[in-house]
């Protein structure tokens, strides 16, 4: 059992958690994943981030949005609460070392796993530019946490609510254009969004990694479920990843088949929206 030491909502269905799990937090590297299990009687899988982790505490850090079934029960769960299944350290760490300028773009909950990543780059020494990204101000998160990372940070809005009115492919084409050209881009957020990432570096030779979040049951390379095509080749997210060459990525392909359960999951989203709405109804009342 891993207990949840620490929980806080950060925008409209997303949720910070802190949890036990000491073995995983002293091995895990940036750019790795768990895969969680919430008890053995719901037998969803589903992989999320290592945000962050503190070995001497003993836990790792996950951020998650509510979206489907299981998001959402774990977004219930409170501290003292606990999960029952937790694997890790699972996939390839980033490959980290002194790069020079690194620009690090964040889209959406995309931010939580590059978190780590652009940690690990400007403690090698890189001089560390991030971007972030959301539709609104709202959907923000760690603005504060990367903040404290950057060399520079660039906030972008779709609405133009905070900081600059654009998307994030704006300012990472002009730091393309720059003399000195960055050394390195990583690009994490939604498939389209990390798409138009690697198309806007690809005419300036910037090489560019994308962290990939496909459909995922066991996370060991057994299922399949995270194949993905990468150049000429098959590759699979969990054990050959999550991060890969942006300009090699069929996106197109890993699109399509993240669709594949996207009706159920829409159905899932639904019914637990009201599930609540009418347990506060019956609280109400009481």
């Amino acid at each position: 059992m891993n207990r949840i030491l620490f929980k806080k909502q950060l925008s409209d269905e997303v949720f910070q958690m802190r949890i036990e799990a000491p073995l995983i937090a002293q091995e895990r590297r940036a750019g790795q994943f768990v895969i969680v299990q919430l008890n053995s009687h719901f037998g969803e899988r589903i992989p999320l981030t290592i945000a962050d982790a503190d070995p001497v505490e003993g836990s790792i850090t996950i951020i998650f949005q509510a979206v489907g079934r299981t998001t959402h029960l774990l977004a219930q769960k409170n501290v003292g609460d606990t999960v029952e299944h937790l694997v890790g350290p699972l996939g390839q760490p980033t490959h980290i070392e002194k790069f020079g300028r690194v620009i690090c773009v964040g889209g959406g909950i995309g931010v939580a796993p590059l978190h780590p990543i652009a940690q690990a780059m400007k403690a090698a020494g890189n001089e560390v530019i991030i971007i972030m990204g959301a539709r609104n101000k709202s959907l923000l998160i760690l603005e504060d946490e990367m903040r404290k990372i950057a060399d520079e940070l660039i906030i972008c809005t779709d609405d133009g609510s905070y900081g600059r009115k654009a998307l994030v492919t704006a300012p990472l084409k002009e730091f393309c254009e720059a003399d000195p050209k960055p050394a390195l881009a990583v690009a994490i957020g939604p498939p389209v969004m990390m798409k138009f990432c690697a198309e806007a570096t690809r005419p300036y030779g910037v090489h560019t990694m994308v962290s990939l979040n496909t459909i995922m049951v066991d996370g060991t390379g057994m299922c399949g479920g995270c194949r993905v095509t990468v150049g000429t080749e098959t590759k699979f997210v969990c054990v050959d990843g999550p991060e890969f060459d942006g300009h090699l990525v069929d996106f197109d392909n890993m699109i399509s088949r993240l669709k594949a359960y996207k009706p159920r999951e829409d159905a899932d989203h639904h019914r637990c929206h009201l599930e609540e709405e009418i347990k506060n109804k019956e609280k109400d009342e009481r």
